[in-house]
């Protein structure tokens, strides 16, 4: 009898090892069921990031990868970068012809999309009135316009955002006066193929676009009155 409660005891003590047994099986299946799903998804998501982070870099960041100062040193990167949608890739350049009053400098600035951002500086002898007149800015409503210190910016309520500075200049091998006719820095800036309005915001790059070629041709042409300059000019309230 004693050895057939024994024989009981030891069964039932089998048959509880067995199921801890099984259990554990079972437990140590989900657990590495688990750790397989959260590696697989940890995989997926670094394989996410990693294409993001790719297609970021490759089709996103041609900005950012010109150089600091675009034109031959004649404007910020961080100025463009506000101009222009993010693009794949892009190029810059720079023009410059004559010298003096007979000064022409001009940039351009390609992606690999539609828009590209080009600008141009002359010397010329305009007024301030004439330069007005001439992109329109006496008419109500039709351009924004800011001034410091003598000089003059403005930006068209109209696609590209078209922008121009006026900077007075004597050039060298001229004689400064106060006639009706005065020499002038004339700078001008645009964003080509746009939506039908440029946005505020693209008006004031554009702008500040124009016053650091202008800024820039300042000294290629030699202007005869030495002056400082903001480093940037007063932002549209409006427009």
């Amino acid at each position: 009898m004693a050895w057939e409660k024994r024989e009981r005891v030891k069964a039932r003590v089998a048959d509880q090892q067995s199921e801890r047994t099984a259990e554990n099986r079972e437990w140590i299946a989900t657990k590495e069921s688990a750790k397989g799903f959260f590696f697989c998804l940890a995989v997926l998501c670094l394989a996410g990031g990693a294409a993001w982070f790719g297609y970021v870099q490759i089709f996103t960041k041609g900005l950012e990868r010109l150089p600091a100062k675009v034109c031959d040193g004649a404007v910020d990167r961080d100025v463009v970068i506000r101009a222009l949608p993010k693009t794949r890739s892009a190029e810059e350049g720079a023009t410059r012809q004559g010298v003096g009053q007979d000064l022409h400098f001009s940039c351009q600035v390609y992606t690999s999309g539609e828009p590209f951002l080009t600008g141009w500086v002359d010397v010329e002898r305009a007024s301030p009135q004439a330069w007005l007149r001439y992109y329109g800015a006496d008419v109500r409503d039709n351009a924004v316009r800011v001034s410091v210190d003598g000089i003059e910016a403005l930006a068209k309520l109209n696609a590209s955002g078209r922008a121009s500075v006026y900077i007075p200049c004597a050039p060298k091998g001229v004689q400064a006066d106060e006639s009706s006719r005065p020499y002038a820095i004339i700078s001008e800036a645009n964003v080509i193929a746009t939506e039908e309005d440029a946005g505020a915001a693209v008006r004031q790059a554009v702008t500040d676009v124009a016053y650091q070629l202008a800024k820039h041709s300042y000294k290629l042409a030699e202007c005869q009155a030495p002056r400082g300059f903001p480093d940037e000019l007063p932002r549209y309230t409006n427009g």
